[in-house]
């Protein structure tokens, strides 16, 4: 686990790098419409701002986004005892837990870093799972706060964001803007095709990290609670009873242990989650090894 931590801090510094040349690419086009290359340093300023503002508040908009509330002991004594066990196991801050009031099986985890986690599950969840599967749950919920996958995902949401942004914002300026230097019809083909594409890069991006989250948090569950088998159950009723919420917000999928967007084609060929069936099966297949 410890290598997968080094490799999740390492894959912060890459996303980073990726999205900034993306974002440099953005205001190179800018500044090259308008004959100014400062342009290009106050777009990239401007975006890495708001990236780093989204970092410190997505975890709130992602609680405020899914309509999850905070919850005490007294609350849901099985929910939070759950996770405050696990969290002397493995020896981690006890992250302030949250409910969603729904009736779609499902759980999340989001912050910045494990002194500033949040979990949260649905109702339905709790309603559907007994207790070796709950625990199984929020143990892979646990596992994206050990493994500081929570903290990749929120710079690839924040830098995400901005990217789509600024795309919006560029083409408008380039077709609504007035006042270009340099006319060219190549230059603004290429630019509109880069400013196309920008989003499209940086989502496939943040979605082939998030698949990848999913199975690591899988198997860190399995190790944590030595259970590979009631992992592999608690995400097969995930498979049979799993529904889409009540609140859908494509920002946020990605933070959910099943995808909790409505099904259709684009959705599976997007999807921020690999399929619940391969993941059955490789909890399955590695059973021994956990």
């Amino acid at each position: 686990m410890y290598k997968a931590i080094a490799a999740n801090k390492r894959n912060t510094v890459l996303i980073m790098a990726v999205f900034v040349g993306i974002i440099t690419a953005i205001g190179w086009i800018v500044s090259q419409f308008y004959g100014d290359t400062s342009i290009t340093l106050w777009v990239l300023g401007g975006a890495l701002i708001y990236a780093l503002i989204q970092y410190y508040a997505a975890g709130s908009l992602a609680v405020a986004m899914t309509g999850a509330q905070q919850i005490q002991k007294s609350d849901n004594p099985r929910l939070y005892r759950t996770v405050e066990n696990l969290s002397i196991t493995l020896g981690m801050p006890m992250p302030k837990v949250y409910m969603i009031n729904d009736s779609a099986p499902n759980a999340f985890a989001t912050g910045r870093n494990p002194q500033h986690a949040i979990v949260a599950a649905t109702t339905g969840l709790l309603d559907i799972m007994d207790d070796r599967e709950l625990n199984a749950v929020m143990a892979h919920e646990m596992g994206h706060v050990q493994n500081y996958d929570i903290r990749v995902s929120m710079i690839a949401f924040g830098l995400v964001s901005a990217i789509g942004i600024l795309s919006d914002i560029v083409i408008r300026m380039l077709f609504f803007g007035g006042d270009r230097r340099n006319s060219n019809p190549i230059v603004l083909i290429i630019g509109v095709i880069i400013l196309i594409l920008a989003p499209i890069v940086a989502a496939i991006v943040q979605m082939a990290i998030s698949r990848q989250r999913e199975y690591l948090a899988d198997a860190t569950g399995a190790m944590t609670t030595r259970d590979s088998a009631g992992m592999a159950s608690a995400l097969t009723k995930l498979l049979h009873y799993g529904k889409p919420m009540q609140k859908q917000n494509s920002s946020t999928a990605q933070l959910f242990i099943s995808n909790p967007l409505k099904p259709g084609f684009f959705a599976k060929l997007f999807s921020s989650h690999p399929p619940l069936e391969e993941r059955i099966q490789r909890l399955t297949q590695n059973a021994d090894k956990f």
